[in-house]
C-alpha cells in the first residue's frame, strides 16, 4: 500500500491561505448581491409609496392602504384603554342594571306557566315597594320551543338589586311563586346585564310586535371595537323604531352582546333588514364587526299579556 505524503507544513499553510481568500471572496459576493436586493426593494417599495422602516439592516413594510384585501384577515387594532369596559360604554349617570332569565319550560306546563307569571310578575313590576321593573316578557316562537324570556331592569344598580332579592325572600307570594315555578322547568339561567349608552332605553310599546333577541358571543378583549362600530351604526337601525335595547354581560356568560329589536312581523323584519345594506356605512359595519364574533343566535319571541313591550 502506498501513502500519500503529507504536505509539508509551509504548503498546508498556503492551502490554509487561499482557502480562507475563496471563502471571504465568496461570503463577500454573497453579501454584495444581498445589499442589492435590499437596495432595490428598498427603491421599489419607496416608489410605490410604501413605508420603509431600516434598523440595524433589516427592514419590515406595511401596506397603507385600508381597503386591501389583506385587512380582511386581520381585526383592526383600538387603542389600549386602563378603563373598566363598563365605564367607557355605558349610561353612568344612570347606572341601571339588567337582568335577563331564560326559563326552559316543560311542554306540557308552558300555557300554566304563563298564567303563573301573569298572576305574579306585574304586581311585582307595579309595587314601587320593590325598586324593579319589568321591560318585558316573551315566549320563544323561533329558536329554543318552550322557553320562557323574561327582562328586568333595577334603577341604581347592584343596590338596587340586592334589596330586591332580599324584599323578595320576605314576600310568601313570590317564595310560593317560585315554588309551583320550579314544578313546571327543564332548566333555567340567567346573566346581569349593562345598557349600551348609545341605545335608547326600553320604554313600553303598543302592539302587536314580534321581537327578535340577536345574542352575540364576542372574542374577549373586543368589546370596546363593538361599540365603537355600533355607536355610529346604531343610527342606520332606528329610522323604522325597530331598535328596542342593546346591553352587554356583566355576569354569566361574559362578553356576550344582546340587541333587542321589534318588528310589525316577519316580513316587516325581512324587508328593514334587507333595506339596511342600502344605507351608506352598514356594509362597513358587517365587515368589521363579524370577526369580532365566536358565536350567534336569533330568538324570535311572542311577547305574553303581562309584558309592557306588546
Amino acid at each position: 500500500m502506498i501513502r500519500t505524503p503529507s504536505p509539508p507544513h509551509g504548503q498546508q499553510w498556503e492551502q490554509r491561505l487561499v482557502s480562507s481568500w475563496l471563502f471571504w471572496k465568496m461570503a463577500t459576493g454573497v453579501l454584495l448581491r444581498v445589499s442589492t436586493g435590499w437596495a432595490r426593494a428598498k427603491s421599489k417599495a419607496q416608489s410605490a409609496g410604501q413605508l420603509i422602516v431600516w434598523s440595524r439592516g433589516f427592514s419590515t413594510s406595511s401596506i397603507t392602504r385600508e381597503d386591501s384585501w389583506f385587512k380582511s384577515l386581520f381585526v383592526r387594532k383600538v387603542d389600549p384603554r386602563k378603563d373598566a369596559h363598563s365605564t367607557l360604554l355605558t349610561k353612568n349617570e344612570e347606572s341601571n342594571l339588567y337582568k335577563i332569565q331564560f326559563h326552559n319550560v316543560k311542554p306540557e306546563c308552558l300555557e300554566a306557566y304563563n298564567k303563573l307569571c301573569e298572576d305574579v310578575l306585574p304586581s311585582i313590576h307595579a309595587d314601587k315597594y320593590y325598586p324593579c321593573e319589568l321591560v318585558g316578557t316573551w315566549n320563544t316562537w323561533y329558536g329554543d320551543q318552550d322557553q320562557a324570556v323574561h327582562l328586568w331592569r333595577y334603577r341604581g344598580g347592584y343596590p338596587a338589586l340586592t334589596e330586591v332579592m332580599n324584599k323578595l325572600r320576605q314576600n310568601k307570594e313570590f317564595t310560593q311563586y317560585r315554588k309551583e315555578r320550579g314544578k313546571m322547568l327543564l332548566s333555567r339561567r340567567n346573566q346581569l346585564l349593562l345598557e349600551f349608552s348609545f341605545w335608547n332605553e326600553p320604554v313600553p310599546r303598543e302592539g302587536p310586535n314580534i321581537y327578535e333577541l340577536r345574542s352575540y358571543q364576542l372574542r374577549p378583549g373586543t368589546m370596546i371595537e363593538w361599540g365603537n362600530y355600533w355607536a355610529r351604526a346604531i343610527r342606520l337601525r332606528q329610522q323604522n323604531s325597530e331598535a328596542v335595547g342593546g346591553f352587554f354581560s356583566q355576569i354569566g356568560n361574559l362578553y356576550m352582546v344582546h340587541h333587542l329589536w321589534a318588528y310589525k312581523d316577519l316580513q316587516s323584519r325581512e324587508d328593514i333588514r334587507n333595506g339596511a345594506w342600502q344605507e351608506e356605512g352598514w356594509h362597513e359595519v358587517v365587515y368589521y364587526t363579524v370577526p369580532l364574533i365566536q358565536h350567534m343566535d336569533s330568538r324570535i319571541m311572542i311577547p305574553t299579556k303581562a309584558s309592557p313591550l306588546k
